[in-house]
């Protein structure tokens, strides 16, 4: 148990605590006001307040945030601290910067909140985050945090004799997941759709596909069954079930036979969750319809979703999930670029900034997307395969949760994706 001491107990402050200590650390604490009983605890304790009085206990110098209700922009200035990036430093006490305010900061995504510079796609845009402009995208960095933290207490508790608790930490964990907004290239898009694929381009591939005597080259899903259950790996399908096509929703439509099956299918064997098709971006109501008929196909509850596009601001996308009856989103991440939007690689609970709440949204976050490394840093097959090696690699030092996005037509057998399907196997079977 660690006692941490506080003159006044938020929500901010309960919510970032409980965070870092019972899922980071894995350690029971508990947050008090009385100063004589925070001074008469024999076990370690944390000062979180302004004064010094207290010499057996290791004081951090609040800067302000986890005490305010409002939103506004942050004065922040960042510093090395143990080979990482830190921000929020402290004058006094005996840790370097306030821990909690700068993880809170981070975690509850305080700067999408702020005015911001929106990308083509009416999505936050990553050029406008602190982790981008100081060059801490590519890290987790609140895990690194927090593994510094923990050193820090055991050293400090050894100095003055305290009874330390034990510390159980999370374990490393990898969970492949797949979003099916293109189900197939060329079945089972009726004549009018496969007409127009011929005006636009006459391939003997297409002829061959619809005819039965080759597979359609974004059918990978035997495939990807096989892989799955030899490396004992359970993932995540997320299906695209839009009403009607649109400019970015162009899967077959649920009403088909075959995609109902495919659906199916999956989840009679895996976890399935709603694709929210851009359309229901602009319109709420859609998202009911989606989830709707996703749980009528699947025959089963469907309480995860990832955004189409990685499409969503806060705290409105976020607010209309919960209200759908979505439990766990897998949306955290950019569709620009690579990296961890939270700055961090382990799931968590989202804090909605406006109500000054804790909700029951458990957000997934995910630090690799390969349409990331083909369409936006176009990187070859190989330097993906590097890439997505880099963001393994440091999840599972830190004991986080490596989780990926993959589409369906990159494991196929399209040329346009020629070498790609090779590197996910690779990484799969070695790393899986």
């Amino acid at each position: 148990m660690i006692i941490i001491y506080t003159p006044v107990i938020t929500a901010r402050l309960q919510y970032t605590c409980s965070f870092i200590f019972n899922e980071l650390m894995g350690c029971a604490y508990e947050l008090i006001t009385d100063e004589a009983g925070f001074g008469n605890f024999d076990g370690f304790k944390i000062n979180y307040s302004n004064s010094l009085q207290f010499r057996q206990a290791l004081t951090i110098q609040p800067q302000g945030l986890l005490h305010q209700a409002d939103i506004s922009a942050q004065p922040i200035e960042c510093f090395e601290y143990n080979g990482n990036k830190a921000f929020f430093k402290t004058q006094q006490g005996n840790y370097p910067f306030d821990i909690f305010a700068a993880t809170f900061y981070l975690l509850s995504r305080y700067e999408e909140y702020l005015p911001h510079t929106k990308d083509i796609y009416g999505r936050y845009a990553h050029e406008n985050s602190l982790a981008f402009k100081e060059g801490f995208l590519k890290q987790p960095l609140i895990n690194s945090w927090v593994n510094n933290f923990v050193k820090t207490i055991e050293v400090f508790g050894a100095t003055f004799h305290v009874r330390l608790p034990l510390f159980a930490g999370t374990a490393f964990t990898i969970v492949p997941t797949y979003d099916i907004d293109i189900a197939y290239t060329y079945k089972h898009k009726g004549f009018w759709r496969n007409a127009g694929g011929f005006i636009k381009q006459p391939a003997v591939e297409r002829i061959q596909v619809l005819i039965g005597n080759k597979k359609d080259p974004f059918d990978c899903y035997e495939w990807l069954h096989q892989l799955h259950t030899i490396q004992q790996l359970q993932p995540i399908y997320f299906f695209l079930v839009s009403q009607k096509n649109g400019l970015f929703d162009k899967n077959i439509l649920p009403l088909h036979s075959a995609m109902k099956q495919l659906i199916k299918s999956h989840a009679e064997k895996y976890d399935i969750g709603v694709h929210p098709s851009w359309q229901s971006g602009d319109d709420e109501n859609l998202l009911q319809q989606e989830l709707k008929e996703l749980k009528n196909i699947a025959a089963k509850s469907i309480t995860s979703s990832r955004q189409h596009f990685i499409r969503f601001s806060l705290p409105q996308g976020y607010q209309r999930l919960t209200d759908a009856g979505i439990t766990d989103d897998y949306s955290m991440g950019y569709g620009s670029i690579n990296g961890f939007r939270a700055s961090v690689a382990v799931p968590f609970y989202w804090f909605n900034l406006h109500t000054g709440q804790l909700t029951t949204l458990r957000v997934h976050p995910f630090c690799y997307m390969e349409t990331n490394s083909f369409y936006e840093q176009h990187f070859t097959a190989v330097q993906a395969l590097e890439e997505m090696n880099y963001y393994y690699t440091l999840c599972k030092k830190v004991n986080g949760t490596f989780c990926c996005i993959w589409h369906n037509q990159f494991l196929g057998t399209d040329k346009m994706f020629a070498g790609w399907k090779e590197i996910y196997d690779q990484f799969i079977v070695s790393r899986g």
